[in-house]
């Protein structure tokens, strides 16, 4: 007995249809991407993204997943691989300097400028538990360099996070405003010459143990990290 199949096969490839969603809410947000924006730049009908994906913001959590471990992968990355909060936090700016600006997608980061203008709860929510999660990750790892000896006695780990995190999201607003790659990979080195040394006397080398009034007046012409 042959039995028939229920329902119509897909007649759409779903994880291009789901990156496609992903550049509409890296683009103009959460709140300002309609249904039917999705269903344009999808190519594929209403019905279809209910059924492929449910409804528009659970379909946004899934972007967000997907870009986490995607575009956003580079900040894992310099966690896992950098022996240090400095090389950590470092790298993940300079990368970010990349990223924001590079072709081929919008600019900025996805879950910073998503949130701008949110008014719907869950999802500002969502997306600010993500950045909170990251500070979290920058202050713990502050906190272990300071344990160690590799950042000075009395650093106030989580005033450094925050500032990172500041500097990342600004960064990303600055990148969508029109920075280049090269104006953001300056703000960077700036932001890590700010990094106190690891003691007093030490580490005062490039980058270290210097502060932005102690700093050159000039910033460095070729910035260091990747694609320098």
């Amino acid at each position: 007995m042959v039995t028939r199949q229920r329902g119509r096969p897909r007649s759409f490839d779903r994880l291009t249809a789901l990156e496609q969603a992903t550049m509409a809410f890296w683009e103009h947000g959460y709140e300002t991407t309609s249904v039917a924006d999705l269903t344009r730049v999808m190519g594929i009908s209403a019905p279809s993204l209910y059924s492929a994906f449910g409804d528009k913001r659970t379909l946004f959590e899934e972007v967000v997943e997907a870009y986490a471990g995607s575009y956003g992968s580079y900040g894992d990355r310099a966690f896992t691989e950098e022996p240090t909060a400095r090389g950590a936090i470092g790298r993940l700016l300079r990368e970010s300097a990349e990223l924001f600006t590079e072709s081929g997608h919008p600019r900025g980061c996805l879950m910073i400028s998503a949130a701008v203008n949110c008014s719907t709860p869950e999802v500002e929510e969502a997306l600010r538990a993500r950045r909170e999660a990251n500070l979290t990750s920058f202050e713990a790892r502050i906190r272990r360099d300071v344990e160690a000896g590799e950042l000075a006695p009395g650093t106030d780990a989580r005033a450094l996070a925050r500032f990172s995190g500041a500097v990342l999201q600004g960064m990303s607003q600055q990148a969508r405003d029109g920075a280049t790659r090269e104006d953001l990979a300056a703000v960077a080195e700036w932001a890590m010459r700010s990094w106190p040394a690891a003691a007093p006397g030490e580490g005062q080398g490039e980058g270290q143990g210097m502060t932005p009034a102690a700093a050159p007046e000039k910033a460095p012409e070729t910035p260091a990290g990747r694609g320098a």
